[in-house]
């Protein structure tokens, strides 16, 4: 027998962030996350990846 639940990730996602945004800047991640199929969050790390790579201090 399995146990239930979800697996194991090898990465986990367990730091929280709360951020605030004005109605356009949701609007257009709203229509980001339609359009490519993603959530919210993994927008958001996408962002701070591209972010990140593109800073040579930071790497």
């Amino acid at each position: 027998m399995t146990p239930a639940g979800r697996p194991f990730s090898s990465n986990p996602k367990s730091i929280k962030y709360s951020i605030r945004l004005d109605a356009d800047t949701e609007n257009r991640l709203i229509a980001y996350c339609e359009k490519h199929e993603i959530k919210k969050g993994e927008a958001i790390r996408r962002a701070i990846e591209l972010l990140l790579n593109n800073d040579s201090e930071v790497r």
